[in-house]
């Protein structure tokens, strides 16, 4: 290796390091607020929205673009008026850029990028995953689930293989991105909706949660490794970027639990200690969970430090470390909190 050679591969360590380590202090937070019709930019550093811009009906779920220039929402719509669109943000202007329609895909939700052009988006109301170019405004390609409430999905590392969890079926539909088509159905529990495939790409963990519990597939063979209880009403799951630690948000207790990825076991949970707004009874899960501040959205740092929670009953996003469950700082956020992306 020349002397320039090795000048670059330290210089890309150093860029590395450091993207790491100032991340979570210096990124900013998108918070979609499903009653508000909004999104906040949220600077993790001081805790402060800098901007909040409008969306379309019941923004459900954020995601950021690898390049960190674009972020997408779901217009999810409401119980009567299914929504059918997605809202563009250009982070660099800090503004909306465009509107996709999604025609007869009603109830767009969960969200990933497959790179920094082309993004996945799951359609309840067709059963569908859907393909959308973003910068361009356009839907690229459509491939049937036939399953019950295609609600979130996620993406092995190379962006060619997809996984969606099925509400309604209790199963994880597995789609090839390369050839856009369904590979099959995978059954893993009453309820499947939280779901994150592992940084390695070697696994899918996915929250069960009218099961109250976890299902660990494995990416490739696609069968089960390991079923795992998780009480609560599991609804999201979030991995930190080693792939050592498993968070997942418990609806139905307010609580967050850590679980050791190798050892395949609980090792702590954090019951959030916080008050229900008002209006809380007339919102998607009403008087369900009762006391509950209902957590929801849940973002990890990739430098592991810091992690956050969208408590949706409560208007607030908690700060906490995914080590110690510690909470340390509380954001408020618009009405109804939930779908949650970080731009470092």
């Amino acid at each position: 290796m020349s002397p320039m050679q090795r000048l670059v591969v330290v210089l890309a360590a150093l860029a590395a390091s450091n993207w790491l380590a100032c991340d979570a202090a210096a990124a900013t937070l998108l918070v979609a607020n499903k009653t508000d019709n909004t999104v906040d930019l949220i600077d993790t550093a001081t805790g402060e929205s800098t901007a909040t811009l409008p969306t379309g009906e019941g923004p459900h779920e954020a995601a950021v673009s690898p390049d960190g220039r674009l972020a997408v929402i779901s217009n999810y719509g409401r119980r009567e008026k299914p929504g059918s669109s997605l809202t563009v943000l250009d982070l660099e202007e800090r503004s909306v850029a465009r509107r996709i329609d999604l025609g007869r895909h009603s109830r767009p939700h969960g969200l990933a990028w497959l790179d920094d052009k082309r993004l996945a988006v799951t359609a309840e109301g067709s059963q569908h995953l859907l393909v959308v170019e973003p910068q361009a405004g356009g839907l690229v390609g459509e491939i049937e689930t036939g399953q019950e409430i295609s609600h979130m999905v996620a993406v092995t590392p190379d962006g060619r293989r997809g996984f969606v969890a099925n509400i309604g079926s209790g199963s994880v539909t597995v789609v090839d991105l390369v050839e856009m088509k369904k590979i099959r159905d995978v059954p893993t529990g009453e309820g499947a909706e939280g779901i994150a495939v592992t940084p390695d790409g070697a696994e899918v963990w996915v929250a069960n949660r009218g099961a109250d519990t976890l299902t660990i597939l494995d990416a490739g063979s696609l069968e089960v490794r390991a079923e795992l209880p998780c009480p609560g009403f599991p609804i999201r799951v979030g991995l930190t970027l080693d792939g050592k630690r498993v968070l997942v948000s418990c609806a139905r207790t307010g609580e967050i639990a850590l679980f050791d990825a190798a050892q395949r076991k609980e090792l702590r949970r954090r019951k959030l200690d916080l008050s229900t707004v008002p209006d809380a009874v007339s919102r998607l899960f009403g008087d369900r969970f009762g006391e509950s501040p209902v957590p929801v959205g849940l973002v990890v740092a990739p430098d592991g430090k810091r992690a956050w929670v969208a408590a949706t009953q409560a208007d607030v996003v908690v700060v906490f470390d995914p080590d110690t469950l510690t909470v340390l700082d509380l954001i408020r956020a618009g009405r109804e909190p939930d779908g949650m992306a970080l731009r470092p």
